[in-house]
């Protein structure tokens, strides 16, 4: 294994040690749990939770220009998270965590929630 490859897996592993810990305080952190789970990175994280805050204000505005039909912003949420992740449970994880609540609970309706 190259010095590369163990520093970004080092790298990795500080990151996942910082969201156990605040996992132990006893609140339900579940997105932090399945980024663990998933392996994903802190720049993979910060990815998903920048996209979700542009998804949020895309659905905040559409929503207030009168569409009531948001499947094509959910579709782009599935292609956005594979391989690594299902819409399902990312879904999930966002709302047992209090994340992005209005975008997730209309996600839901068109996920198999």
């Amino acid at each position: 294994m190259k010095f590369e490859e163990i520093t970004e897996k080092l790298k990795m592993l500080e990151f996942h040690q910082k969201l156990l810990l605040q996992m132990v305080d006893g609140t339900s952190l579940k997105f932090y749990y399945l980024m663990v789970e998933k392996a994903l990175t802190q720049s993979e994280m910060d990815g998903i939770l920048q996209y979700c805050e542009r998804m949020s204000k895309e659905f905040k505005k559409q929503k207030a220009e009168g569409f009531v039909y948001f499947h094509p912003l959910f579709n782009e949420f599935r292609s956005f998270l594979q391989p690594k992740l299902e819409a399902e449970e990312v879904i999930s994880a966002c709302l047992e965590q209090g994340l992005f609540i209005p975008l997730m609970q209309e996600f839901k309706k068109y996920s198999k929630l």
